[in-house]
């Protein structure tokens, strides 16, 4: 979402020679975070690893309590703990000082009723700096 996040705020953005942006997602079951952008199979593999640490069979095995809203609603309450809501990204000369390959990513972590699937995901964009 790189791009997504860039657009949103470039009038701003390109007004800060030196500063912070903080990128934060308003969702329990939705993470925000950095990695390598420029192949798609990173994008595939996160997800791969992430249901492989905290499977959705831990809902029907007793691990999990919180089981009402679907099998993959709690395993993704706890992939948004480990990966986090929110990202601080460096701006230097009005861009985001990300790195050659560096992307940012929006993990939904839900398959039913996730981003695209009926929830909406909200993210509020701060940028704080010097022009």
């Amino acid at each position: 979402i790189t791009t997504d996040i860039t657009k949103a705020v470039s009038a701003e953005l390109s007004s800060i020679k030196i500063g912070m942006a903080n990128i934060f997602i308003q969702h329990t079951s939705a993470s925000l975070t950095i990695n390598e952008n420029a192949d798609p199979d990173v994008r595939r593999d996160m997800e791969v690893a992430l249901n492989k640490i905290v499977p959705a069979s831990w809902n029907h095995d007793g691990t999990f309590r919180h089981t009402m809203e679907g099998d993959d609603d709690m395993p993704g309450h706890v992939k948004t703990s480990l990966i986090g809501p929110s990202l601080n990204v460096p701006i230097r000369n009005g861009r985001l000082a990300l790195g050659t390959w560096q992307g940012i990513y929006l993990n939904e972590h839900r398959d039913q009723g996730g981003w695209g699937g009926g929830h909406t995901r909200n993210i509020v964009i701060t940028l704080q700096g010097q022009g």
